[in-house]
């Protein structure tokens, strides 16, 4: 127990933080574009069809 609580709070307060620094840097600002961009590729079919 005596180890479990502060390493616990570290955990915790990593995972925050790095939600937050997330939050801050964009990563949350275009969901469906992803998304969208996984299902609809417009660069070409690649490689592998130009034969």
């Amino acid at each position: 127990m005596l180890y479990l609580m502060p390493i616990a709070l570290t955990l915790g307060l990593g995972g925050l933080a790095t939600f937050f620094w997330a939050m801050r840097s964009g990563q949350f600002d275009d969901l469906e574009g992803d998304s969208a961009r996984i299902l609809f590729d417009d660069e070409g079919r690649g490689p592998a069809f130009d034969r």
